[in-house]
């Protein structure tokens, strides 16, 4: 469980719950629990600046790079380890950037895993029980470690996410990184790396933009205090681009503490958008985001975001049952692009619409670079349809990519969401029991409610010969 309200920012959610063995469990939201977390739990305390550099060209489009600056809490009641490479026991921290445009949120950027290497002992979040001098090796109980943007940055401390496990925090200190891409400049390389279209203003009227930092520990994995480790904070985008620097990004507002990026969608629209978290049973949390738009020409727009918080296992596919009759167009497909030479594929999951469902999938697991929904990332699921949404929360399924493990055995997560509904056509006039046939048992109903309202069909609150005669016009 997990603290409320930190002072270094603020905090929305609600209680993390598990729920016996169930393959996959549903908890409202993220964040706390309101009570301090045994173990130790280290979250971003803050998001106190950002640093840019230089743009550069790559396979003929533009990108602008940045780096968040990520302050860390001790919020439980151990301290934590932060011994530097080549030891695996220190945190590892991604930073993603997001942008809600057109009330549809889309990861545009992330960088690769800031390893860290000694933790001052400050006081961000509360009261601070040292675990040393100066810049020790271990995080105390209570204290807060500031990494400036420039440190998160520096590309001399940046590694690749993929050699790590996010549900357990386990990692090589010594794992060694895949060479640059030919052409990808050394500016952009491992750092958020955005298209510059991603965020020029004249191209983006309206938008919200969102960062990210979080934070990957085996102490804190192991103490189950790890679905509360990645906040956000919003950005604005300047007006002007820099030949130097890309666009200018100024922190907006306060550091949402233990929230990820998906919860700033639903703060966007709070009465639309709705968000459910799902824990694979012995290995981490996805969150799925929805929202239906009404396009005001009898269609309506299902968006839905899937963020892989902390899963290993990864997301491999996702279905959205469609009822017969519904039209379904505009099938869309949207996930961040790895540029920095992991050897991941970028390829679009491929969506078919068959047996009442539309599907999309990724490559099988026997392509170890297949574009699946690996963790720290949100990937984009769309379609237009001529229905509007159920009142109450349809099903959809997401498969998990990796195969079954002794402790995860899920090879899927039913998850709740606004799905089409086709509305139930009304009865016949005349077909009481509602079978679709008017016939003797409807007359026998007629016939028992004779002179009284139980067989009224006109709407005269009497059961008459002008009843009888709809019901034998509509016989069979």
């Amino acid at each position: 469980m997990k603290t409320s309200l930190t002072l270094g920012g603020l905090l929305l959610g609600g209680t993390a719950i598990f729920l016996g063995q169930f393959q996959a469990t549903a908890v409202p939201g993220g964040g706390d629990g309101g009570t301090a977390s045994v173990g130790p739990d280290v979250i971003v305390g803050a998001i106190p600046d950002v640093a840019r550099y230089a743009p550069g060209t790559y396979q003929g489009v533009e990108y602008a790079s940045y780096a968040f600056g990520s302050t860390s809490c001790n919020i439980g009641t151990a301290q934590l380890q932060w011994q530097p490479n080549p030891s695996n026991l220190h945190p590892t921290i991604p930073q993603n950037l997001y942008r809600i445009k057109s009330g549809v949120i889309e990861q545009i950027g992330m960088s690769w895993c800031k390893h860290g290497f000694c933790a001052l002992q400050q006081t961000l979040c509360g009261a601070c029980t040292p675990a040393g001098s100066g810049c020790p090796t271990v995080l105390g109980i209570g204290c807060s470690d500031p990494y400036t943007a420039g440190l998160n940055g520096a590309q001399s401390d940046l590694k690749g996410r993929g050699p790590i496990n996010p549900s357990t925090g386990i990692f090589s200190g010594t794992y060694t990184d895949p060479a640059a891409p030919a052409g990808l400049p050394t500016s952009l390389r491992e750092r958020v790396m955005v298209k510059r279209s991603d965020l020029d203003p004249a191209q983006n009227a309206g938008a919200t933009y969102v960062s990210e930092c979080a934070y990957i520990h085996q102490q804190d994995a192991s103490g189950n205090n790890a679905t509360n480790n990645a906040s956000y904070r919003l950005v604005t985008v300047g007006a002007t681009w820099s030949t130097t620097q890309g666009y200018p990004l100024t922190l907006t507002g306060p550091t949402v503490q233990q929230l990820p990026a998906i919860f700033a969608w639903q703060a966007s629209a709070p009465n639309d958008v709705g968000v459910k978290s799902y824990d694979v049973i012995g290995d981490g949390r996805f969150l799925l985001g929805y929202r239906v738009i009404d396009n005001g020409n009898g269609t309506w727009s299902y968006e839905y975001a899937i963020q892989n918080l902390n899963s290993d296992r990864a997301g491999g596919s996702f279905s959205v049952p469609v009822p017969a009759g519904v039209t379904v167009t505009n099938i869309g497909f949207k996930s961040p692009a790895y540029m920095n030479g992991e050897g991941y594929s970028n390829a679009a999951w491929t969506a078919t619409q068959a047996d009442g469902l539309i599907t999309w999938t990724c490559e099988p697991n026997t392509n170890a670079n297949a574009n699946a929904l690996r963790w720290s990332t949100l990937y984009n699921f769309r379609f237009t349809a001529d229905v509007p949404p159920q009142t109450n929360l349809g099903v959809v399924n997401m498969g998990v990519w990796k195969a079954p493990t002794a402790t995860s055995t899920a090879t899927s997560v039913q998850m709740g969401a606004r799905i089409p509904s086709v509305p139930t056509p009304p009865n016949t006039p005349g077909d009481f029991d509602g079978n679709g046939v008017v016939d003797g048992a409807d007359l026998a109903t007629l016939l028992n409610g004779w002179g009284a309202a139980a067989g009224d069909l006109n709407g005269d609150a009497t059961t008459n010969g002008a009843d009888l005669a709809i019901l034998l016009n509509n016989w069979g």
